[in-house]
């Protein structure tokens, strides 16, 4: 396999990080909004750790991005 094949392949397989974080956000949010209908006066504390969450959640697909572009600019 030449290296620019194997450069392509790593790159895609890096953007399994993009999944990740879509399916981590949707967890996320989705269970930040059932909590709150449950319990309504707990929202100030909920809405705190979830934009902790979805930045640590964020920070994987730069991660990814990252790699892409080393990747890129070593094939």
């Amino acid at each position: 396999m030449e290296s620019a094949a194997a450069s392509l392949i790593g790159m895609g397989l890096s953007a399994i990080g993009f999944a990740g974080s879509g399916i981590g956000l949707g967890i996320l949010f989705g269970k930040t909004i059932e909590a709150i209908a449950r319990q309504p006066g707990a929202e100030s504390q909920v809405s705190k750790y979830i934009w902790i969450g979805a930045a640590f959640v964020e920070a994987i697909a730069l991660y990814g991005l990252v790699i892409a572009f080393i990747i890129m600019g070593n094939g």
